[in-house]
């Protein structure tokens, strides 16, 4: 075993022990993770993690948790840990800022979730914002369990899911006044399925789904502020102009808070658009390494792409036989790569990957962006860069060019004794005996290979005749000093 087959191995076994780390780490991650109580940074600054109030005299506190994509395992957890937190720190308020386009949790992970809000020690409103999000699917029942509920102009809530055991009540004031009794939404057309109608700013008031329209996350406070949900937060001040205008209180904090990194990379492997890509990457990413020297870094990259595209596939809802024919497209071209000329398989593996690609998601769609982007990758490199690359590595003069040897040329350069030849239109660095050097223009004879080097030799000259001698003792001898030594170097 060469010393690069002991690479590409040495390369493998740390690709297999990144992948299985990783796997510990991610099973390990969601149940160890944020037991306590996390803390801003040590300049006060008031987005991070988690909020942590400094100083003798604690301002009231609002937490506002970003709410983005699909609302997976990872996303449902972060929202009832901040509530539990947010309670720990006697904050006034919080406010689930809300963005995402469905839900991937299991009806009984939902509920649970929409409890974690409605049963909060402390006001929870949702404000869909801003311009432009929407509350669609799972998410959409975020907006019915609040206490206080309100759209940015541009936003919409709608398409809701039918959910097995929903039982909530809907906010409709301060909390414990006329907040509407707890009750089941089965049979309910707006809550089972039946209807898919979006409701924008000006429509979800009327549907009793919102509370009001605020643009900003400032007058969606102040608006749960005249509610009574929260204590009266705001002061006028007066600007530079001379215009009154509404602010917080100078001891009112609004904590903005997000997902973490290690959970925010995980969340956003879970969309649909990004594990499409991570899959396409990973399974080109094992052809290139499979038909291409290297030390297994294309390996280490397929692993890590794989990994993260089997966690969002497992989160996502998917059509198994969809996937089976994504990686029966790239066994198929696997089969002409290294021909380098695309046929049967090429297209029956193009037919596959299409085919798996459009059916691969159930109830989560994918924009024509990601599709396209991913179907024309695949296709410019199963095409074009990896059989390129194939012939780089596979085409080398030692390999099928035997035929050269005997062949004529002409010199390009001079050649004494590197130079630059021209055999059948093609031009090579090649190397004559020192003893015969050869003039730009000259014609020349192939008499070896050394690597993607040509050796060379005059047409006539001793390189001819010294050939002959060594075919064995009845072969002619050339009387010419030079012509004796001309191979003297090998």
């Amino acid at each position: 075993m060469n010393v690069r087959q002991h690479r590409r191995g040495f390369a493998r076994l740390v690709a297999a022990t990144l992948l299985l780390a990783a796997v510990v780490g991610l099973v390990a991650a969601p149940a160890s993770a944020h037991d306590g109580l996390d803390h801003d940074p040590a300049d006060g600054s008031h987005e991070s993690d988690t909020p942590q109030i400094v100083g003798d005299e604690s301002p009231r506190l609002i937490v506002v948790v970003e709410v983005n994509g699909l609302i997976d395992p990872i996303m449902a957890s972060y929202i009832k840990r901040q509530l539990v937190t947010a309670t720990g720190l006697h904050a006034v308020g919080v406010v689930l800022q809300v963005d995402s386009a469905g839900s991937t949790l299991h009806d009984d992970e939902l509920v649970e979730l929409l409890d974690s809000v409605r049963l909060a020690h402390l006001p929870v409103g949702v404000w869909v914002g801003p311009s432009g999000a929407q509350a669609l699917g799972g998410a959409a029942h975020l907006v019915t369990a609040a206490d206080f509920a309100a759209i940015a102009p541009g936003g919409r809530i709608g398409d809701f899911t039918a959910v097995e055991g929903l039982v909530h009540a809907h906010g409709s004031g301060a909390r414990g006044v006329d907040r509407g009794s707890v009750h089941s939404h089965e049979g309910d057309g707006l809550h089972s399925g039946t209807s898919v109608r979006y409701y924008d700013a000006d429509t979800a008031m009327g549907a009793g789904l919102t509370h009001s329209t605020a643009p900003v996350i400032g007058e969606f406070l102040f608006a749960m502020s005249d509610e009574g949900l929260l204590p009266p937060i705001g002061q006028n001040v007066t600007g530079d102009d001379g215009v009154i205008r509404r602010a917080p209180a100078d001891d009112v904090v609004v904590s903005f808070v997000k997902l973490p990194l290690l959970d925010g990379l995980f969340h956003t492997a879970a969309s649909p658009a990004v594990a499409y890509l991570l899959l396409l990457a990973g399974l080109s990413l094992l052809l290139l390494d499979f038909y291409t020297g290297g030390i297994g870094i294309a390996a280490v990259v397929a692993a890590v792409c794989g990994l993260l595209a089997a966690f969002g596939l497992g989160t996502l809802d998917i059509r198994l036989w969809a996937l089976a024919l994504l990686v029966a497209g790239f066994v198929a071209f696997a089969v002409d790569i290294q021909t380098g000329v695309p046929r049967f398989w090429t297209a029956a593996g193009g037919a596959a990957v299409l085919a798996g690609s459009l059916t691969l998601f159930g109830q989560h769609s994918m924009s024509w962006i990601p599709l396209l982007v991913g179907l024309v990758g695949v296709g410019a490199f199963v095409l074009s860069g990896l059989p390129a690359l194939v012939r780089t590595r596979y085409g080398t003069a030692t390999v099928g060019r035997e035929w050269l040897i005997g062949v004529e040329g002409t010199a390009v350069t001079d050649i004494d004794p590197d130079g630059t030849v021209e055999v059948h239109g093609a031009r090579w660095r090649a190397r004559v005996n020192r003893l015969t050097p050869l003039q730009a223009g000259e014609p020349l004879r192939v008499s070896g290979l050394s690597g993607v080097v040509l050796e060379v030799e005059p047409l006539e000259g001793a390189a001819v005749d010294y050939r002959q001698m060594r075919r064995g003792p009845s072969g002619p001898v050339s009387p010419h000093p030079v012509e004796t030594g001309n191979k003297s170097g090998k």
